[in-house]
């Protein structure tokens, strides 16, 4: 019974946020047929800061823009972030990773000492250094979130190379005469996939909250591109008189993040061999 409810438990987890992801994930790719207006060019005065009725379910902006389709139109900005970023930062931590954890000697202290300092900046932090610098815009949201994020991919790589660098297969991939590159990356790799799948799902989410943070801050995506972040930061003088403005944006962000979270979780329960089953 413990191991049934166990099951239950994860593969809902698993169910919830796989179902949230999918539901985002068609929005944003059909985002021109969902949304009821453009984005941009359907503004009108007239109905500005109108509250969410009939006609604008999501009520409309301070330019009467329709929040509902900048809302559909920012989940791809918000999701292409999120999911190219974290590509970006678990290959490089692939890479560092598993040389690491094989080779070893100087070149295992070099990318631990990299990783360490990189652990020890938030990615907040490092992110708006790195946007200080390029300056705001789309482009440099990815550049900056792709190279920030890679040593937590990199650190579970690693301890799973370790984890593996003597077990019999690997043992048995060395007698057969197979070479470095081979071993690593089509023998201790697929098996180690597991963690690291999990680690880059909590990872999108993460860059989803970082995207817009910039973005709420001004180094994001520019106005009038519909962006999460920078929706909520237009609409903090008119939060008190037109608090649909930045509570829809707001929503989408949580339940992206939680989607995101969860499948994390039901993933990493699911896929790990040492989990525990508690009451």
């Amino acid at each position: 019974m413990k191991k049934i409810r166990y099951l239950v438990k994860n593969r809902l987890n698993l169910l919830i946020g796989g179902t949230i992801v999918v539901l985002f994930v068609i929005m944003a790719l059909f985002a021109p047929l969902l949304s009821p207006y453009h984005p941009i060019d359907d503004a009108d005065l007239m109905v500005s800061e109108q509250a969410p009725d009939s006609e604008f379910w999501f009520g409309t902006d301070s330019q009467g823009r329709d929040i509902l389709s900048r809302v559909i139109h920012g989940s791809r900005i918000s999701l292409s972030i999120g999911l190219v970023t974290q590509l970006i930062n678990t290959f490089i931590g692939i890479i560092l990773g598993v040389t690491a954890g094989y080779f070893g000697k100087w070149w295992d202290d070099l990318v631990m000492g990299i990783t360490s300092i990189m652990l020890s900046i938030p990615s907040l932090i490092f992110a708006l250094a790195i946007m200080a610098l390029l300056g705001p815009g789309l482009i440099n949201v990815f550049i900056a979130l792709g190279l920030t994020n890679w040593s937590y991919t990199c650190r579970i790589t690693r301890s799973q190379v370790l984890a593996t660098h003597s077990l019999d297969y690997v043992v048995a991939a060395r007698a057969m005469g197979y070479g470095k590159k081979r071993i690593m990356f089509e023998q201790i790799l697929p098996n180690i996939i597991g963690p690291i799948l999990v680690v880059a799902t909590l990872g999108v989410a993460y860059a989803i909250l970082i995207e817009a943070s910039l973005s709420f801050l001004g180094l994001g995506t520019q106005p009038p591109n519909p962006s999460w972040g920078g929706m909520l930061s237009n609409a903090r003088e008119q939060f008190f008189t037109a608090y649909w403005i930045s509570i829809f944006p707001g929503i989408a962000i949580f339940l992206t993040v939680l989607g995101f979270n969860l499948l994390g979780d039901g993933l990493r329960d699911v896929l790990d061999p040492h989990s525990v089953i508690k009451d």
